[in-house]
């Protein structure tokens, strides 16, 4: 059966809203099949606005590799503002997907890719906007299959309720999987409804499925255990693991957004995993082991997508990629190929120890010097023992002094507050470690137009973590801690004017907090 767009019913709306650009579609290697032609219909979702969610790695690897299948459509969906949302609601237009504005409630399954625990609400939103019930055990066979992923879903139970399936780990080789699945369960005439697909997805052992498992409480409220209630449904749920990423180099054709978008830059995963063990960091544990890509292989990726995509910005992605094994090399070899052209190299997150004079000449030749962001993450050497992050302040100074030397005059420093067992004194210690670097900075330039940027975040407990039971310091107490940063900051007129300070609001902190150890 045809499905319609929608696009004639929201055209109508759009000089109504800010940024109407956003969800007109029709990006630069933006795909669009034929609904009839295709036997599973992806809905990919990053519930978050298009600005955020277009540049997110995750979906546009799983939108090019769903619709390179035959027979395998993906679209996208991002959650819209709140302009739009009420239009919407008034005219009776559903959620859409940019890529050719079809009903997100058409389609077979909906993909939500989950980077953290605030955007569950938004999926809530679009669910409900797409008319599709919250609840997953009041959806019919005529409701998309709702299937959670990314890092936020290693803890799916506070969404529980709401999803129909979740997976763990890398998406790449389980939506092929999951797709095979489907493909035969409609082939064979759909037998036994919504309740048998989701049973042969979760005897699979690849995929979660909430309403099979049974949890049981303590007295106190503790989980006792969590079990299945189906035959055939496995006890534990196995996270999934891409080895070789050379054999997946996605995307091949990124997209370039017609709106602006936070990341305005062609990106490569040079690697995935950490081994570095900051006792905070979901991420560097969910994600072991490390697995590298090769130097060939990175090297193809930023060709081919420089030359699909036309950014002259090159971002080097993973936890922290000055720790890939040959950065030096891939460093050299990307600026000699690039030499004399417009591209510019840039290495978004980047350790303070692993930085260091090759690799700033690599990333500034040519002239051209993207930002460079540190995170030293405790202002003092014992919290930063304590969250194991083993980085002295005399290595931050030595690297800061490299980067200025090679003509960078900005840098950002990312720090935490609310750390286990910080007092505010640790945090003071910000203060006094920013003023070393603009000093170190001045002398190393010879200058004095050098600033530095101290970006401050909240600590978020997060499950599967050492920290995960640790205390979260509420927000009151945080804003009264970063309150005496800023002012010892502000106090010495020979570098207060050099410091710029953000911090984020503590409440939304809270809330995520609250929802990342949550369960149901």
């Amino acid at each position: 059966m045809p499905v319609e767009s929608l696009f004639r019913r929201l055209e109508s709306l759009l000089p109504r809203v800010q940024k109407p650009i956003q969800y007109v579609g029709g990006e630069l290697n933006a795909v669009v099949k034929e609904w009839a032609a295709a036997d599973v219909r992806w809905c990919l979702m990053y519930p978050d606005a298009y600005e955020v969610g277009l540049p997110n790695q995750g979906v546009q690897i799983l939108y090019e590799v769903l619709n390179e299948q035959p027979g395998v459509l993906a679209e996208r969906t991002y959650s819209v503002w709140p302009d739009l949302e009420a239009l919407m609601r008034e005219h009776g237009v559903p959620q859409f997907t940019v890529d050719a504005h079809r009903p997100v409630g058409a389609f077979d399954l909906l993909g939500v890719s989950f980077s953290t625990e605030l955007g569950y609400t938004n999926l809530l939103t679009a669910l409900d906007l797409a008319g599709i019930p919250l609840e997953a055990t009041d959806r019919t066979d005529d409701h998309p299959i709702v299937i959670a992923g990314g890092h936020a879903a290693f803890n799916p139970e506070p969404i529980a309720d709401f999803l129909d399936a979740a997976v763990l780990g890398d998406g790449e080789e389980i939506v092929l999987a999951v797709t095979e699945v489907v493909r035969e369960w409609k082939r064979e005439g759909s037998p036994g409804g919504r309740e048998e697909l989701l049973r042969r997805l979760a005897v699979s052992g690849g995929v979660y499925v909430p309403r099979f498992y049974d949890v049981d409480y303590l007295p106190d409220g503790r989980i006792k255990r969590v079990a299945p209630n189906r035959p055939g449904v496995p006890w534990r749920v196995a996270k999934h693991t891409v080895m070789d990423l050379d054999q997946w180099p996605y995307p091949k054709q990124p997209l370039v957004p017609l709106a602006e978008t936070v990341h305005e830059r062609m990106s490569v995963e040079i690697f995935r995993g950490c081994t570095r063990g900051c006792r905070f960091c979901q991420a560097g544990m969910i994600t072991r082991p490390v697995r590298e890509r090769s130097i060939t292989g990175i090297g193809d990726m930023v060709q081919a997508g420089l030359t699909a995509t036309g950014f002259e910005e090159v971002g080097l992605l993973s936890l922290s990629s000055a720790d890939h094994s040959e950065i030096g090399a891939v460093a050299k070899g990307l600026a000699d190929r690039y030499d004399g052209t417009n591209t510019s190299l840039s290495l978004p997150s980047t350790r303070v120890d692993a930085f260091n004079v090759t690799l700033a000449g690599e990333l500034s030749r040519g002239g051209r010097r993207s930002g460079l962001t540190f995170a030293p993450e405790g202002g003092s050497e014992r919290i930063r023992r304590v969250i194991n992050k083993m980085v002295s302040e005399d290595d931050l100074i030595r690297t800061v002094t490299t980067a200025y030397a090679h003509g960078w005059r900005q840098v950002k420093l990312y720090f935490m507050c609310g750390l286990p067992t910080e007092t505010d004194e640790d945090v003071l210690q910000i203060a006094e470690l920013a003023k070393r670097v603009i000093a170190a900075g001045r002398q190393a330039a010879g200058r004095g137009d050098i600033r530095c940027t101290v970006s401050i975040g909240g600590f978020v407990p997060k499950p599967h973590t050492p920290f995960q039971w640790a205390g979260q310091l509420d927000h009151e107490a945080t804003d009264a801690r970063l309150g005496k940063l800023r002012a010892a900051i502000r106090s010495d007129r020979r570098y207060g004017k050099a410091i710029g300070f953000r911090y984020h609001d503590g409440k939304p902190g809270i809330v995520e907090g609250l929802l990342s150890r949550g369960d149901r």
